[in-house]
């Protein structure tokens, strides 16, 4: 098994049309398929975090014997990342509109390049949800921007590239 490299994730974004599923679900619930055509690697990025957690609800019982029990609920996702402040940036100029319009960015934030066999990760339609711009007197501008998963006809998706 190979280490897996942060320099080596990929994200993207669709250039053009609307998201839809990327295949059909495994038994471990992962969506395989090709990737979708039309994705534009989003290569202004550094420092991406992929938080995934789920809401809790507590169903102890008497029955527990003393222990709490605890099933999950709704699944909760946010992408957080900076990016070097450039306005002429094709992909800057995409995250900063979909901020200021509040729109709808379908996205893959994959452990490694779409064409590959293997690759991994969060397919699903985002809204910019922080913008923030940095100004240090030493080092470049740089924005940090989250993203998080939005009202969409297809819900978001852990995906593997399969063929």
């Amino acid at each position: 098994m190979a280490i897996k490299l942060g320099m080596n994730g990929k994200m993207y974004y669709l250039g053009t049309g609307t998201r839809a599923s990327w295949g059909t679900p495994d038994a471990d619930g992962i969506y395989g398929g090709s990737a979708p055509g039309g994705l534009v690697e989003l290569g202004n990025v550094r420092d991406v975090t992929l938080n995934l957690e789920e809401g809790e609800a507590d169903v102890t019982t008497r029955a527990n014997n003393g222990w709490r029990a605890t099933e999950p609920t709704l699944k909760e996702g946010s992408v957080e990342f900076e990016m070097a402040y450039d306005p002429a940036d094709t992909g800057f100029a995409r995250i900063l509109g979909g901020w200021l319009n509040r729109t709808v960015l379908p996205m893959a934030i994959l452990d490694g390049d779409e064409t590959v066999v293997g690759t991994m990760g969060l397919w699903a339609d985002f809204k910019v949800i922080s913008f923030s711009k940095g100004e240090p007197l030493e080092e470049g501008q740089m924005v940090s921007v989250t993203i998080k998963p939005a009202y969409s006809d297809v819900a978001p998706e852990w995906v593997k590239v399969t063929s």
